[in-house]
């Protein structure tokens, strides 16, 4: 993922999110609430079968900006975690998500640990520092589970660990019950990712 379209590749990427969007969010947008994440339920109550699966998603489409912050919140039928990252509507964000075996961190491949049933990493191409002003804009620790973020009483989300952050990509490993059909879209700055509670409760 670290590599940008800059022409064709963007275009393309750009009208495939909007269209899994506009599918997704037909009815609401994204809003900010107190003690949430930064997104407010994308399928409503339906848990419309639009872009659910348990293979790998990827996009290499993106323009690296930095990481701002990282929430999760509870939805009827699935748990939610949002990558906030600092760029304008518009810009492309790219990420790869998948389940695997084990996190390992880039760089030293040692292995991050994480809790559940089944692992989720997942990479977001927006950096936890700001190259710029050399600053840190995401502080997320090595290992450690993720700044603000509790994950109790959760249906689907068992561990959230920040694995760092290494050549514009921030990596995190998202311990689940179980290989459980996801999602992930971007939508304005921020990049989505929605776990369902279970393969049935998907219609």
């Amino acid at each position: 993922m670290r590599h940008t379209s800059r022409h064709s590749g963007r275009r393309t990427g750009r009208r495939a999110v909007t269209a899994l969007a506009a599918l997704v969010l037909a009815g609401g947008g994204l809003t900010a609430t107190a003690g949430t994440s930064a997104a407010a339920d994308a399928a409503g109550s339906s848990c419309a079968a639009v872009g659910w699966g348990s293979r790998e998603r990827v996009s290499t489409d993106t323009e690296y900006h930095p990481l701002t912050d990282i929430r999760t919140d509870r939805h009827a039928c699935f748990d939610r975690i949002v990558f906030d990252v600092h760029t304008t509507e518009g810009h492309p964000i790219g990420y790869r998500v998948g389940y695997v075996d084990k996190v390992h961190q880039d760089g030293s491949g040692d292995v991050v640990p994480v809790g559940g049933g089944a692992v989720l990493a997942i990479r977001v191409a927006a950096p936890s520092h700001d190259v710029a002003s050399n600053s840190t804009r995401y502080p997320g620790k090595l290992g450690k589970p993720l700044p603000g973020v509790d994950l109790t009483g959760y249906r689907t989300f068992r561990d959230a660990r920040f694995a760092g952050s290494f050549e514009g990509d921030t990596q995190v490993g998202l311990g689940v019950r179980a290989r459980l059909p996801f999602r992930v879209f971007q939508s304005d700055n921020h990049i989505v990712v929605d776990v369902a509670h279970s393969w049935d409760g998907l219609r």
